[in-house]
């Protein structure tokens, strides 16, 4: 979800006090969207792209179901969220909401070996004719962050943070 203009993405701080800076507001309308663990407040989202082995038009409707049913599958074992997934025939698009305790890498890891075993297991045609070998996915993967403010706005808010005006603790007013 995109930022307002000059706006920064909220924090645990501002998701539970008043917060007095007027450029510092949700991304979303409901501040509710946060997740929590035992000392951290966030909302992380990633959009991955996986694309097959050679970019090879492997993923027919019932691949891209199967793909995505195996995705879900990992994605709940690693207390991660598939928000939405879908694709073409030569690569898969996911848009994940994961807490910070989980390395990025690992997971796409993880997506990527059990839904090539998975697929690989129904030795359908479709597959076989456009891959050989192993592998369904190619090695590389390509991970965006998510929403937030643009980075001069950040940089102007962590440049402002000494600033004489501000009572300490408390975000500074426009």
């Amino acid at each position: 979800m995109a930022a307002a203009p000059g706006s920064l993405p909220g924090c645990g701080v501002c998701a539970v006090a008043v917060c007095h800076n007027p450029i510092i507001r949700f991304v979303s309308a409901d501040p509710n969207d946060f997740r929590n663990g035992r000392h951290v407040v966030y909302r992380l989202h990633a959009h991955v792209v996986l694309v097959t082995k050679y970019r090879r038009g492997a993923i027919t409707d019932r691949v891209g179901e199967l793909l995505i049913a195996t995705t879900r599958e990992v994605c709940e074992r690693h207390d991660v969220t598939l928000v939405e997934a879908d694709g073409e025939h030569d690569h898969l698009h996911l848009l994940l909401d994961y807490p910070p305790k989980i390395s990025l890498s690992t997971l796409v890891g993880a997506i990527k070996t059990n839904s090539s075993r998975i697929v690989r297991e129904q030795n359908w045609p479709e597959v076989r004719q456009a891959l050989w070998g192993q592998h369904f996915w190619s090695p590389s993967y390509c991970v965006l962050s998510t929403g937030g403010a643009p980075i001069q706005a950040v940089r102007a808010y962590i440049a402002s943070q000494r600033e004489p005006n501000r009572r300490p603790g408390r975000p500074g007013r426009a």
